[in-house]
C-alpha cells in the first residue's frame, strides 16, 4: 500500500475500488486489532484472553454491513474483540467507545458522498477522531500486514459466527447501545416534552438519522414531520439531506413549521432552516449557540472556534456581545484540537459539523438540532422565531475562486504572490478578509476573500488569481 491512505475524515473511496476491497479492509482489520494488542502489551496490560474492544457501526449504505464484516474478521484474526452496533450516527460510536471501556471504534461511511461511495472513519478510546499522527502508524503497520491475513480472518470469522464467547462478542448488530444513545440525547435536550408544541420537520437524507431523529423529538414534545427516512441502500443523500436541503425548504415554505433540519448520510452534521424555508450554515448555528452559552454564564471563557472558512460576519455579530472566534483550519478534527488546546467548548464548520466538548467529542448532528431547536422554541414561546433571533447575524459577501496549479510552492515563497496578497489584504484594511491556501486534495490555489462589497472583492480576488496564474499555473 502507498502512502496517504486517509484523508482530511478518515478513509474514502468508491466501494470496491482500492482500498474499500475486501482483501485490504481485512488486512486494515488486523493492522488495528494488532496495533490495539500491541498497545495494550506496552502498556502493561494482563492479558485477560479477551483481547481489546471495537466498537463498530454505520450508516445506511448497502455496502456499510460488509465493511463491518470485513473489518470484524481482520480484528478476530489480531486477537482482539468486534461489536457491531448496526445502523448508527458517527457520533453515536464515538458516545459509546468510552462508555463501553471499548479501546477505538470504525465507523462505515462515507458521510455525504453518493451511496456508490463508502469510507472508513476511526475512533479513538476517549471518544475522539483519530489524530494524523495514529493514522500514520496504523497506515505503516498495514504496510507490513501479510495478505494470508485474508484467509486467517476468513477462518476466525466463520468459527466465531457459531462458537459462544469467541473473539467476536455477538453475530447480530448490538441494538441496545443506540438506544441508550437516543435517550442520552434526551436527556440532553431537557428532558421528555421540552420541546412540547415546537412544529418541526427533519430531512433525514435516507441515512443513519432515520432510526433517530424522528423518534428523538417526538420524545421532546415536538410535532415532527420526517422526511426522507426511508433507506434502501441506495438513496442516502439522493436528492435530500444537507447536501440537497431544496426538498425540505420547499415543505417549509408552506408556513407550517417553526424550525427545521437537514442531516447528512451518517449525521454529523445538520443545517438549520427557519420558519420560512431559508437555509443558514455552521456558522448562524454556531452564532445561536455561543449567545445562548453566553448569556446563560455557561461560556466560561468568552471564545469559540470556527475555522478559516467561516464568514467574517460570525466574527462580527459575535464581537458585539463581547465573544471571539479564533480560528483554525479547515476539518472538524481541526475544531476539535483547536478547542482542546484552548480550553475552550464551542467550536465548529459552516457545513455544520458542531461540537461542544462539556458533551461530546466529535460532530454530531442530532445533538446540534436538538440544542438550536431548544433555542427556537424558547424564541417562539416568547413571541419570536428562528429569523428574528438571526437578526443580528449579517453575513458578508464573500468570493470563492479555485484557480489550477502546475506545482504548489510556499505560497509566502513566491514575491508576486506574496507582494499581491498583501495588496489585496491593505485593500481589504479591517472590513475584509483573504484567505489563499492549496487544496489539500486537487491542484488547485483557494482564493477567498470577504468583504462589504461582492464586486469589488470579486475584482480583488480576480487580480490575485492572475498572479497566480502567471506563477504556477496549471491547466484547467
Amino acid at each position: 500500500m502507498s502512502r496517504g491512505l486517509f484523508g482530511t475524515d478518515g478513509i474514502r473511496a468508491r466501494f470496491g475500488d482500492e482500498p474499500l476491497t475486501e482483501s485490504t479492509v481485512r488486512r486494515l482489520g488486523a493492522a488495528l486489532g494488532a496495533e490495539l494488542v500491541s498497545r495494550g502489551n506496552l502498556a502493561g496490560c494482563a492479558d485477560d484472553g479477551h483481547g481489546p474492544l471495537v466498537l463498530l457501526g454505520g450508516d445506511t449504505r448497502a455496502s456499510s454491513p460488509a465493511l463491518v464484516r470485513w473489518m470484524t474478521a481482520g480484528l478476530a484474526a489480531a486477537g482482539a474483540r468486534a461489536i457491531d452496533l448496526g445502523v448508527v450516527p458517527t457520533a453515536a460510536v464515538a458516545w459509546a467507545v468510552p462508555r463501553r471501556g471499548a479501546q477505538a471504534g470504525v465507523v462505515a461511511s462515507a458521510s455525504h458522498n453518493p451511496a456508490s461511495d463508502n469510507g472508513l472513519k476511526f475512533i479513538d478510546g476517549a471518544g475522539f477522531k483519530w489524530t494524523t499522527t495514529a493514522e500514520t502508524q496504523l497506515e505503516s503497520r498495514l504496510a507490513g500486514t501479510p495478505a494470508s491475513t485474508e484467509s486467517t480472518a476468513s477462518a476466525a470469522s466463520t468459527e466465531s459466527t457459531s462458537v459462544t464467547g469467541s473473539t467476536l462478542a455477538n453475530a447480530s448488530p448490538d441494538i441496545e447501545t443506540g438506544a441508550r444513545y437516543l435517550r442520552w440525547l434526551i436527556g440532553e435536550a431537557g428532558g421528555r416534552h421540552s420541546l412540547d408544541g415546537l412544529r418541526i420537520a427533519l430531512d433525514a437524507a435516507n441515512g443513519a438519522a432515520a432510526a433517530f431523529a424522528g423518534e428523538l423529538f417526538l420524545a421532546l414534545g415536538a410535532e415532527v414531520e420526517l422526511l426522507y427516512s426511508a433507506p434502501d441502500g441506495t438513496n442516502i443523500n439522493q436528492d435530500c439531506g444537507s447536501t440537497h436541503p431544496r426538498a425540505l425548504a420547499a415543505r417549509m415554505a408552506s408556513g407550517a413549521f417553526d424550525v427545521g433540519f437537514a442531516f447528512d448520510g451518517d449525521a454529523d452534521r445538520a443545517l438549520l432552516l427557519d420558519e420560512h424555508g431559508c437555509l443558514h450554515d455552521g456558522d448562524a448555528m454556531l452564532y445561536l449557540w455561543a449567545r445562548d452559552l453566553h448569556q446563560r454564564g455557561e461560556l466560561a471563557v468568552p471564545k469559540i472556534v470556527a475555522t478559516s472558512m467561516s464568514n467574517l460576519g460570525l466574527e462580527s455579530a459575535l464581537a458585539a456581545i463581547g465573544v471571539e472566534v479564533v480560528r483554525c483550519d479547515v476539518g472538524d478534527r481541526s475544531v476539535v484540537a483547536a478547542l482542546r488546546s484552548a480550553g475552550l467548548r464551542l467550536g465548529g464548520e459552516q457545513s455544520g459539523h458542531l461540537v461542544d466538548l462539556h458533551c461530546s467529542t466529535t460532530g454530531d448532528g442530532l445533538l446540534t438540532a436538538v440544542r438550536i431547536a431548544t433555542i427556537a422554541g424558547r424564541a417562539v414561546r416568547a413571541g419570536s422565531s428562528v429569523t428574528r433571533t438571526l437578526a443580528e447575524f449579517r453575513r458578508f459577501p464573500q468570493v470563492l475562486l479555485n484557480v489550477p496549479v502546475a506545482r504548489k510552492p510556499e505560497l509566502g515563497g513566491m514575491p508576486a504572490v506574496a507582494a499581491a496578497a498583501r495588496a489585496v489584504e491593505g485593500r481589504l484594511g479591517e472590513s475584509g478578509r483573504l484567505v489563499l491556501r492549496y487544496s489539500g486534495t486537487e491542484p488547485l490555489a483557494r482564493i477567498m476573500i470577504e468583504g462589504p462589497d461582492e464586486s469589488s472583492i470579486a475584482a480583488l480576488a480576480e487580480e490575485l488569481a492572475q498572479v497566480l496564474r502567471r506563477e504556477i499555473g496549471g491547466e484547467s
